[in-house]
């Protein structure tokens, strides 16, 4: 297994990533290839014990910005790291990509360079938070597309089911559509013709509408949603884990272990599903800790052949 990462996208850029990186290849089989300036990258390793067999090197001389418009970078700055990093995936030189720099680089270069599934208009990127059953509560889509059509939302449905039940191991899992209120009569346009999309959708174990605070308590396995939406429901949540933590460890002198769970770099990387390779969408402050947990999402990918899992899917 070989996974591209960018060196040079996320705040904390290259030296957080390649700290990720090296650690990842100390416990785990397979092998990187980090892509950025050489020399930079060079000087960062130099610091670290690993088996250099296993992490390559790969140039790219230049870096898409957050603030930048994602489809003109990437017609400027052909020699991009998460440009270069996601032909590698193209061309068969890696199984999967990884990068905590712009999402909407990340997912304009998953779109034009590996290309969309058959049928996905929007690919969606999907979370899977904890929930109070113990188990794992799928968002889609957590931030990609921010207006969508209900024909997209019975899309991103299928993939979230799909990556519940053969990535989470969680049989039949039931999707709900997030909404306003659990009336199947309640919601706006969208939402009221997603709904009855979803409804008469065979495929799927669809549970209905469900409202904000019933995701964190697992009464769905899979949650629907515009990443609008989707994208505040996740910013929410984690800024809500920080203030709750800060002000018990403020009373109690410590944070229980139980907030690491609701911490981004515990599940470290979200998967662009829908698009025809494996792409990893990191937290722009991502450091080391997140980019491990990160590039084992990426493994879990690889090991479940999710890409074609997610074709064989479409076709239904």
């Amino acid at each position: 297994m070989r996974i591209a990462v960018d060196a040079m996208g996320g705040d904390h850029s290259p030296s957080e990533i390649v700290a990720g990186a090296v650690q990842w290849v100390q416990h785990h089989k397979g092998s990187i290839l980090l892509v950025g300036p050489i020399e930079q990258l060079s000087k960062e390793l130099a610091s670290y014990d690993y088996d250099q067999a296993r992490i390559e090197l790969v140039a790219a001389s230049q870096v898409i910005g957050m603030e930048e418009s994602p489809a003109q970078a990437l017609r400027r700055k052909k020699d991009a790291s998460i440009v270069v990093a996601t032909k590698l995936v193209k061309e068969g030189r890696a199984d999967a990509v990884l990068s905590c720099g712009s999402t909407g680089a990340q997912m304009a270069s998953a779109i034009f360079i590996l290309g969309r599934l058959p049928g996905i208009e929007r690919p969606p990127v999907v979370v899977a938070l904890p929930n109070g059953k113990g188990s794992r509560t799928v968002l889609i889509d957590a931030g990609a597309n921010v207006d969508c059509r209900p024909r997209q939302l019975l899309h991103f449905a299928i993939l979230g089911s799909l990556y519940a039940s053969s990535v989470l191991n969680i049989p039949n899992p039931r999707v709900a559509l997030i909404n306003n209120g659990q009336e199947e009569g309640k919601g706006n346009q969208l939402t009221l013709e997603a709904y009855e999309l979803l409804k008469n959708q065979s495929s799927l174990n669809f549970a209905g509408n469900i409202e904000g605070r019933e995701i964190l308590a697992g009464e769905a396995d899979v949650v629907v949603c515009d990443g609008f939406v989707g994208n505040i429901i996740l910013k929410t949540i984690e800024g809500m884990a920080m203030f709750i933590a800060k002000g018990v460890s403020r009373e109690l002198g410590s944070v229980p272990e139980f907030f690491t769970q609701l911490d981004y770099t515990q599940y470290g990387g979200a998967p662009l599903l829908g698009v025809d390779g494996i792409s990893i969408v990191c937290h722009g402050s991502s450091r080391r800790e997140a980019v491990f947990n990160g590039l084992q999402v990426a493994a879990d990918c690889v090991d479940k052949d999710i890409v074609k899992l997610q074709k064989e899917s479409l076709e239904v």
